[in-house]
């Protein structure tokens, strides 16, 4: 797989990618896409949610800062990004925390196309009907196989799966993709996985026509920068300033040495 070609479309096109997210990781998120070479906007007023998709290249919905307003602002752009024929992606961040976040994430589920479902292994397991529980936004324990679960929720739902974690499980167009860079570090710093939603939304709104194959070379190119990131880090802190510059800086000589997908 041509993992820096992707990265290239990215630069090259500069998708706009409308976000509706966490307040927590707003600012790292629009960073990190901006990093990547594209253009970040955040615009959560349900008054212009579907407007501001209407110009976008790429929707990414994220439920960590869960209520009631966000969904409905949700579902209005979801439904704009159908009419456009643009990706929708949807991090069900918190999935099997509380009844609330479950029953919310059905909702734009079952209500609009979505295009990749994005989350840990219990917030995935969760939404493929799996009795699980997340630890607020961080995994719980899941016995049954992840490639599995992601595999047959892709065939269900009819979209790609992602599953991120030590090992990131992408599943769609019944093909399996997996990636193994990264670094443990990224598990220390609030927003990574949030940023990765936010980087898969970059990747596949310049390579929509192969949203598989662009989820995972986002994440590959994400999870490189941050195993060159960690060398120059001293903690958490240190390692985002590292990051962003690390993911800036990513060239092709890097990526083609490094990448580990298959």
């Amino acid at each position: 797989m041509h993992v820096y070609s992707f990265l290239q479309a990215v630069r090259d096109k500069r998708p706009l990618v409308h976000h509706i997210t966490n307040w927590v990781t707003i600012f790292d998120c629009a960073q990190i896409v901006k990093s990547f070479g594209a253009s970040p906007v955040m615009a959560h007023a349900p008054e212009e949610a579907a407007a501001m998709t209407g110009i976008a290249s790429a929707l990414v919905l994220n439920m960590g800062t869960l209520t009631s307003e966000l969904i409905e602002s949700m579902k209005l752009s979801a439904a704009a990004a159908n009419r456009k024929g643009i990706p929708v992606v949807f991090d069900v961040c918190g999935a099997g925390a509380t009844t609330f976040r479950d029953e919310k994430a059905m909702e734009i589920i079952n209500g609009t196309r979505i295009d990749i479902i994005k989350g840990n292994s219990s917030e995935i397991a969760r939404i493929a009907g799996q009795a699980v529980e997340t630890k607020g936004v961080d995994a719980g324990h899941v016995s049954a196989d992840l490639k599995e679960i992601a595999k047959a929720l892709s065939a269900k739902r009819s979209c790609t799966v992602v599953i991120t974690g030590a090992e990131d499980i992408i599943a769609g167009n019944g093909k399996l993709l997996l990636v193994h860079n990264g670094h443990p570090m990224m598990a220390s710093l609030v927003g990574t996985g949030c940023m990765a939603t936010s980087v898969i939304g970059t990747f596949v709104g310049a390579s929509p026509e192969q949203i598989p194959e662009a989820a995972a070379a986002g994440l590959a190119c994400y999870e490189i920068a941050a195993e060159q990131a960690v060398k120059k880090s001293e903690g958490p802190a240190s390692f985002k300033q590292h990051l962003f510059d690390c993911v800036y800086k990513l060239d092709e000589k890097q990526v083609r040495a490094m990448q580990q997908v298959g």
